[in-house]
């Protein structure tokens, strides 16, 4: 009874959100738990219950999946707006579970979730599959280190779950080692972006995590990515079960398995949570004619990168996760491989929209030397701390007249598209993303 109860009260919640145009999406679990902490152990769950964690890469790799799966026909619960703590996963669940019969009405669930919640939501036995994007640096306030990270994503695994894990990552390899259930790994093999080089910014896995000696790598893709082997023990990168090869960016194509597979994006990252949304499919049973139609054929419009106009000019919105020097790492190549001169707008309101203490110490992690460049025009900084990234911009030996600070939002657009020359790219958080795209579509009314 008290199952039902909790059902229909967030249900009851959730439209009474919806009437007053709120959001939805995290307060009504949050008031379910409150008068039933342990629902979701009590709910019933289809046999299929995908979790994806990591410290980036999880809502692409879920929605990519979630495409692939819906193009196949299947039913399924994920959390298309990314919230992925306690109360949002229960508002979900719950609200697409029957009253009743307490059954998710789903062939199958796939969520993006935090790592710290995932013991606590779900009962043991409950996830098939267990999906670890990767391990960094991210949110060094919150998390300390990246062990922090891999040690709660440990503390969630028990041996019934299936891992599949992307084996490029040092901290994730670790996993071979410890868990005793069904492992199923992917990763790329060398690519022309790839470096024989050790980066420049700090690498994270630059240990065995066994022995720790020093590693030894064949190649980097980025960070502590790449093709690695410890030369005391027998800690390496093995050969992955599912490898993407032949990564063209320019196209926006790489092979799997003989499979060529179209990137919905043209950055690196792509390659990895396409394929680890193949890996996946694979592993569940799709039908492999429907993971390639899924992919190449109805192909998924990415979640980032939204293209609008300026002036007759091209501006394109690229999201840049906070706190996490591998995720600006992304979007920078990404701007400084484009051809052409180009402008860079840049900047938060808020560091975190989990607390308020605002640490930056992440933007030295930031490889912002990247943009130092001949054809990078203009960098407009903006948001709250935006004499913090200009002074972070400067010690990357970006020259001054090139930095501007924008201090009044309201003037940003005037002052790109007379100040500036180029097609434009924005990398902002998310919260400045809407603004910007706001002001961009109320300067065409």
């Amino acid at each position: 009874m008290k199952t039902t109860l909790s059902i229909w009260l967030c249900k009851f919640i959730s439209k009474v959100c919806s009437i007053f145009k709120r959001d939805g999406s995290v307060f009504p679990g949050s008031i379910v738990y409150k008068f039933d902490k342990k629902v979701l152990w009590k709910i019933k769950y289809p046999d299929t219950v995908i979790i994806v964690t990591g410290s980036s890469g999880k809502g692409s790799t879920v929605s990519m999946l979630a495409h692939i799966l819906e193009d196949a026909h299947k039913k399924v619960v994920y959390n298309k707006n990314g919230s992925n703590t306690n109360n949002a996963v229960m508002t979900l669940l719950l609200n697409n579970t029957k009253a009743f019969s307490h059954k998710v009405n789903a062939d199958v669930v796939i969520m993006e979730m935090d790592e710290r919640y995932i013991k606590g939501v779900f009962k043991s036995g409950t996830i098939s599959h267990l999906v670890i994007t990767n391990v960094t640096r991210d949110q060094p306030a919150r998390n300390i280190h990246p062990e922090s990270v891999f040690n709660a994503i440990m503390d969630s695994i028990d041996d019934k779950m299936h891992l599949i894990i992307n084996d490029d990552d040092v901290f994730l390899n670790r996993v071979k080692y410890i868990h005793k259930g069904n492992i199923t790994t992917y990763g790329l093999a060398k690519t022309k972006y790839s470096s024989d080089e050790v980066p420049r910014y700090a690498v994270d896995g630059a240990y065995c995590p066994r022995c720790h000696n020093k590693l030894a790598y064949d190649f980097y893709h980025y960070g502590h990515l790449g093709d690695y082997a410890c030369p005391h023990c027998d800690f390496k990168r093995s050969k992955v079960d599912y490898e993407g090869t032949n990564l063209d960016l320019d196209k926006c194509t790489f092979k799997v398995n003989g499979d060529i597979l179209k990137l919905n994006k043209a950055v690196f990252f792509a390659a990895y949570y396409t394929l680890a949304a193949y890996t996946i499919s694979s592993v569940i049973g799709i039908e492999h004619e429907d993971i390639i139609n899924g992919i190449n054929k109805d192909m998924m419009s990415s979640k980032r990168g939204k293209v609008y106009e300026l002036d007759g000019r091209k501006i394109e919105m690229l999201e840049s996760k906070n706190e996490n020097a591998l995720s600006y790492l992304q979007s920078l190549t990404y701007i400084r491989n484009q051809s052409g001169k180009k402008t860079v707008i840049m900047g938060f309101q808020n560091v975190s929209r989990r607390y308020s203490f605002n640490d930056l110490s992440w933007l030295w992690d930031v490889d912002f030397e990247t943009l130092n460049d001949e054809n990078v025009d203009k960098i407009f900084c903006i948001g709250r701390f935006n004499y913090d990234v200009a002074t972070r911009l400067s010690y990357a030996g970006i020259p001054e007249d090139k930095i501007i600070l924008v201090d009044d939002l309201s003037k940003l657009l005037d002052m790109v598209s007379k100040d500036s020359v180029g097609d434009i790219y924005s990398m902002v958080c998310f919260d400045m993303t809407e603004i910007i795209t706001n002001m961009l579509k109320e300067r065409t009314l």
